[in-house]
């Protein structure tokens, strides 16, 4: 099964780095999936073997996005990122960030869009204090969920 839960997830990263695998790692909402995450995904996959994405709970999008949000619950988030030929695996969060998932996975490779900095990025100091790299994608031009939110509320 490719969502895994944090047990689950502890054994597949040990026997996934015993076996020599690049894990790379990113974390997001994903609300509403458009082009531009499919994109992003298909880039971060190309930096290494495996492509793990952590999933903001309900509970979390709620804390970072507002009342109205999440548009798509957790259950279905999770399963249509896990479709994708990109992802190898999916694990949910409840926090604001993903610095506990990066503690325990200790991707070689952190994965975030350009419309982040590095510095800004708590997870960021993690993965560079086990000598890890963090990495940004280029935003896909056009494409943003909550520009299409807006679009949708007619605003």
């Amino acid at each position: 099964m490719k969502i895994l839960n944090t047990n689950e997830l502890t054994d597949t990263i040990s026997r996934l780095k015993a076996a020599g695998k690049t894990i790379v790692f990113t974390n997001g909402c994903f609300d509403v999936l458009h082009a531009g995450h499919v994109r992003y995904l298909a880039a971060a996959k190309q930096l290494g073997d495996i492509l793990i994405v952590g999933l903001n709970s309900d509970a979390s999008v709620r804390m970072l996005k507002g009342p109205e949000r999440p548009v798509n619950n957790e259950n279905d988030r999770a399963e249509v990122i896990a479709a994708l030929a990109a992802v190898d695996f999916v694990v949910l969060f409840e926090e604001q960030t993903a610095e506990a998932l990066v503690a325990q996975i200790k991707p070689q490779i952190y994965v975030k869009g350009g419309d982040y900095n590095v510095k800004d990025l708590p997870e960021a100091k993690h993965v560079a204090g086990y000598g890890g790299e963090t990495v940004l994608i280029p935003e896909v031009p056009g494409r943003s969920t909550t520009n299409i939110i807006r679009r949708i509320k007619g605003e």
